[in-house]
């Protein structure tokens, strides 16, 4: 009987691309996917690592599926934490059987092959604390020695099992943002030739959305001696094989009119910026571009060209040196542009970045207090631009029987539009919205007599 695997995967859509990628070398490798982890042979834990709150879901997840696994079943961890703490995350946490970091073929010898692992289900006693270390990629590049030729970015990877499906374009990252550790453990950025990332288009088993996703996406092709980047060629092409092409992560210097252009022309006027703050002096020592009124001009432009167009953002609460005229601002560009989505994430120390050398610190109360307002006033801002929709006719696709999306939501990561479960998954519908609640949308199809305004 062929040895089963379950593959756990924590963190951004680039981190599902990769378990995408891993699980299809698995499946070369003669094995089946699990119904369940404690099915499993093979307990792979796709790790997130980029601030602490995501390192200790990765640690309680570890720990959650060793109590799970049945006797004799491996516990490998890959992904960021493998590869940002290598053998220490192995040292501190004796219940993994292989720490496999980018690069590294799940199947090999153990981590420390003198080692014996703790049974699965052992009970551990004490928690687990990782320090700072020097990752392998960044070393390596001081070094001047060239990154893996086992790369994740070319593998194959199976079919779609969904309408739509996240394809990597590139890997790492050449900014030195003051917050940000990804650079020293993802290495630099690394475009994919064209054709590899249409043939990997063509291969999904025709999606009807593919959405692309890069550390830094609109940076694609810089790095491949060309000059220029080659985001708006790349966009173009994949549009040809694919009803819907959306953008992820959009750095705002980097958003060209043409590439405005040519996201508008893909009928997904879809937008997401990552924009981190609006306060200059802030922005200054976040090494970050742009500050609330360039933001604020860009955007009212983009709304010019395409009224309907779709924002969303992120940013950070309580990097070192935020003061109450930096929070202020904050507040105020959120609430006078009335972005779709907004997230709001608590400053996280990373160890070797810019931000961790900073004075003076924010209280970890007031970080809670300005998020909560943050938060409340988006809350309040989705609900409105929801409501606002209520009465009108949209293009939707049926993700599965009951839930779908229009160009306004990114797949996992927005709202929904609830629909009749008889629309056919897979295909695109118009309907008519009924009703809002919260982030979330509730539709039937265009003509029918319960689609007028509530």
């Amino acid at each position: 009987m062929p040895r089963q695997f379950w593959v756990e995967t924590l963190g951004c859509p680039k981190n599902q691309v990769d378990s995408d990628k891993l699980t299809g070398t698995l499946l070369a490798d003669g094995m089946v996917a699990a119904d369940s982890p404690s099915d499993a042979d093979v307990v792979v834990v796709n790790t997130c690592a980029f601030i602490e709150a995501a390192r200790q879901e990765s640690i309680d997840v570890i720990l959650a599926l060793d109590g799970a696994r049945k006797t004799g079943a491996e516990l490998v961890v890959t992904g960021c934490m493998a590869e940002r703490y290598g053998s220490e995350l192995a040292e501190a946490m004796p219940e993994i059987t292989r720490v496999a970091p980018f690069g590294s073929p799940l199947a090999g010898p153990l981590a420390d092959p003198a080692a014996e692992p703790v049974p699965a289900g052992g009970v551990r006693a004490q928690p687990v604390q990782l320090g700072p270390t020097r990752s392998r990629p960044a070393a390596a590049t001081a070094a001047g020695l060239a990154l893996p030729a086992f790369d994740l970015l070319e593998l194959p990877r199976p079919a779609a099992t969904a309408p739509w499906a996240y394809v990597k374009v590139a890997e790492g990252c050449d900014r030195n943002c003051g917050f940000c550790a990804i650079p020293s453990f993802r290495g630099p950025q690394r475009s994919r030739p064209l054709d590899a990332i249409l043939a990997e288009v063509d291969a999904l088993g025709g999606v009807q959305e593919v959405v692309l996703v890069a550390q830094d996406l609109a940076a694609y092709g810089r790095d491949q001696g060309r000059g220029t980047r080659q985001i708006v060629p790349l966009v173009r092409a994949v549009a040809e094989r694919v009803p819907w092409v959306r953008l992820l992560y959009l750095y705002p210097s980097d958003l060209t009119d043409e590439l405005v252009d040519t996201v508008l022309a893909t009928g997904v006027p879809y937008f997401d910026l990552s924009l981190q703050h609006v306060s200059p002096p802030l922005m200054r020592r976040m090494r970050r571009w742009g500050s609330g009124e360039v933001f604020t001009q860009r955007i009212a432009e983009i709304r010019r060209r395409e009224p309907g167009a779709a924002f969303r953002s992120n940013f950070i609460v309580g990097y070192p040196g935020e003061t109450e005229a930096d929070h202020d601002a904050l507040l105020a560009f959120v609430a006078d542009t009335g972005l779709d989505w907004c997230g709001f994430f608590a400053y996280s120390e990373e160890a070797g970045t810019h931000g961790a050398t900073l004075e003076p610190k924010v209280p970890a109360g007031l970080i809670s207090e300005r998020l909560a307002e943050l938060r409340e006033l988006q809350d309040s801002i989705t609900a409105t631009r929801r409501d606002d929709l209520i009465g009108t006719t949209a293009t939707v696709l049926v993700d599965r029987p009951g839930v779908a999306r229009s160009m306004r939501e990114a797949p996992e990561i927005d709202g929904i539009v609830t629909v009749p479960p008889e629309l056919a998954a897979g295909r695109f519908h118009p309907v008519t919205i009924t009703d809002a609640q919260g982030p979330d949308l509730v539709a039937v199809p265009a003509g029918s007599p319960e689609g007028g305004r509530r």
